[in-house]
């Protein structure tokens, strides 16, 4: 497996050796022994999600003492994969990171606790994974605005189809921002 440091201090990348042949292919999509270097967290939890094309989930994430550090990948399809850093301290605070992640070229995005996450589905039937360092807990849960202008993101559509949350979600200049 190669993990790469991306551009926002902490986020990686991570592409797994895939193993194909004429029957299909063999891939080991996460090992604690090969990655406990540089991921610290132990994942309790795992979800999956299947959404058509052009739906935007996020940007999410939990509060403290909730917080969920993942590990995204794209199974079937393709999205367009956000990750923002809310951590005051980090050298790469209030920038975003975006990176394609498919079925095809397997690559997965480690997502540190501290982060607002979301995707944008780039095709029908497409099938998201991750693991979460914590437990999933509702009143910890807030969603930040996913075409707020203080982030910037270009995420190539201006009406994704939405969930009522993230179309009423939070601005970034009024979060009180625990990180």
């Amino acid at each position: 497996m190669i993990i790469e440091q991306t551009n926002i201090q902490d986020l990686l990348l991570l592409t797994p050796n895939v193993y194909a042949d004429e029957r299909g292919y063999f891939m080991e999509s996460y090992n604690q022994k090969k990655t406990e270097v540089l991921i610290k967290e132990k994942f309790v939890q795992d979800n999956e999600s299947v959404s058509k094309k052009n739906v935007l989930r996020g940007l999410h994430l939990q509060l403290p003492p909730f917080a969920q550090a993942k590990l995204v990948r794209v199974i079937k399809g393709s999205i367009l994969d956000v990750a923002v850093d809310l951590r005051k301290e980090s050298s790469t605070y209030g920038q975003h990171f975006k990176h394609v992640l498919s079925g095809e070229n397997k690559k997965q995005i480690f997502v540190p606790a501290g982060f607002a996450h979301g995707f944008l589905s780039l095709e029908d039937d497409t099938i998201l994974s991750y693991k979460c360092s914590e437990y999933y807990h509702a009143k910890s849960e807030v969603s930040l605005l996913w075409n707020d202008p203080d982030f910037d993101i270009d995420w190539g559509i201006t009406d994704p189809i939405l969930t009522e949350k993230d179309r009423l979600a939070e601005k970034f200049v009024t979060f009180e921002n625990p990180f």
